[in-house]
């Protein structure tokens, strides 16, 4: 049986008692612009240490985003779904980083060549980010995974503002409306631009800056250490 790493779910008042209080300022990229995945440096980097069949994978990565700009935004879904699905096997944090709860960076998911599910859905939405799809139109959600009776994070799409969103997943691997996904239940949503309680199918009530979390802040910072 698949094994899901249990996520604390926040209750509402403290989420919302969470990102009223915490006072770290943001740090990240602006919501208009693409994040460099990883640079020529650090490939060099990366050969040096770990050899031409560990940065191979790097360079496919990057061929992804190099030779896909032009593709629609579901062939786009559907390159970096099945990628991460095919590259990533998933593992505990406490079995790769020895603790409870850490979001990788993707270069540091594509190292460790493993990653719970919130390693999938952050390599997932970075990646289609550089391939130019909008972040509004891109939330990284917190869901529960009724079958397991545990938390479980999930990419979402929506294509226009109201509409039903796609779920990409490390579960379930194929792309799918929400509504089909009748094993997940939505409990927040965020992205570079704001934070969000599930509402309704179509919306949800926005509640604060995603810049707010903690675990959050810290991977952009190493995100942006990366990239110099």
């Amino acid at each position: 049986m698949l094994k899901i790493p249990v996520i604390r779910l926040f209750n509402i008042k403290y989420l919302m008692l969470f990102t009223l209080l915490c006072a770290i300022a943001y740090v990240g990229f602006a919501a208009k612009q693409k994040p460099i995945l990883v640079t020529d440096k650090k490939l060099a980097q990366i050969e040096k240490k770990y050899g031409k069949k560990m940065v191979k994978r790097f360079h496919d990565w990057k061929k992804l985003v190099r030779n896909h700009q032009k593709k629609t935004e579901h062939q786009k879904l559907k390159l970096v779904n099945d990628f991460f699905n095919r590259q990533i096997r998933w593992l505990d944090d406490k079995k790769i980083w020895k603790q409870t709860d850490y979001w990788a960076t993707p270069i540091e998911t594509m190292l460790k060549q493993a990653g719970d599910c919130e390693d999938f859905t952050l390599a997932k939405y970075f990646t289609l980010l550089a391939l130019g799809v909008p972040m509004d139109k891109l939330q990284i959600t917190y869901v529960k995974a009724l079958k397991y009776n545990q938390a479980h994070m999930i990419l979402g799409y929506v294509k226009t503002k109201g509409a039903e969103p796609l779920v990409l997943d490390n579960i379930n691997k194929k792309i799918l409306k929400g509504s089909k996904r009748k094993d997940l239940k939505p409990v927040y949503s965020f992205n570079g631009e704001g934070m969000w309680l599930a509402g309704s199918k179509k919306t949800g009530k926005k509640v604060g800056s995603s810049s707010r979390i903690r675990l959050w802040i810290d991977l952009k910072k190493r995100m942006k250490k990366e990239a110099i």
